[in-house]
């Protein structure tokens, strides 16, 4: 549990005696051995996401850096921007030619939560266009566009200037805001994304990463349907 993150070590012990801890369903006792990959670790009825082997960075993406493990071309990539120490794995993708949030761990559970469109993770984006939008632009935005791979809807568009909206979507498919944009007439200049799920970070720098915190991943873990507990 300490090593999770949950509580300091003394703290844990704590916890234990009070009864508020339990493997597999029994009431834990100081000494008692569990194992966090296999073993139903609990605190107050709620089971302990957090593997400590699973690390959970947030990295703000620079132009250019392709969101893959490694690139045939030689490219950067989001892999190379945060420590090698774990391997890990960007959850969904951002094009090389846009910005912003992405999130890179090696828990796939999460990732492939984060990522289904099942689950209805929100991902918002800072979208400047050519061109003027009208309110006719932002309706159709939000009623669904034709693609090539089916309609194509926000769940939510906000005009900030003549030419620059925020757009939030549900779906992961490939360049969908670009197209969608494409699809009303007003290609797009620049994207950044700036929020996924509950977690976003306006003080991060591009190019710059950092780790979620205990309050963010208990947020995520919530918007996924997962189990979460809180530091205590």
């Amino acid at each position: 549990m300490a090593g999770a993150g949950i509580a300091s070590r003394r703290r844990c012990e704590e916890l234990i005696v009070g009864g508020r801890v339990t493997v597999n369903g029994q009431v834990a006792a100081i000494g008692m051995r569990a194992d966090p990959l296999s073993d139903a670790i609990c605190l107050d009825g709620v089971r302990l996401p957090v593997n400590p082997n699973h690390v959970y960075y947030l990295l703000n993406k620079e132009l250019g850096v392709v969101s893959t493990v490694d690139d045939p071309y030689g490219r950067r990539t989001v892999v190379d921007c945060v420590p090698g120490t774990v391997r890990v794995y960007p959850v969904g993708r951002l094009d090389a030619g846009s910005e912003g949030l992405i999130l890179l761990t090696n828990d796939g559970d999460l990732a492939y939560r984060v990522t289904h469109p099942s689950f209805g993770i929100d991902k918002e984006y800072l979208v400047q266009v050519e061109g003027r939008l009208s309110k006719a632009d932002t309706a159709k935005l939000r009623t669904g566009v034709k693609l090539d791979d089916g309609l194509a809807s926000a769940t939510s568009v906000s005009v900030i200037a003549p030419d620059t909206l925020t757009i939030t979507v549900r779906e992961g498919r490939n360049r969908m805001v670009r197209r969608m944009c494409d699809a009303i007439g007003h290609p797009v200049v620049r994207l950044v994304r700036i929020r996924i799920g509950p977690v976003t970070s306006r003080s991060l720098q591009p190019g710059s990463y950092r780790q979620l915190d205990r309050d963010e991943l208990n947020a995520l873990f919530e918007s996924v349907g997962s189990s979460s507990v809180r530091a205590v």
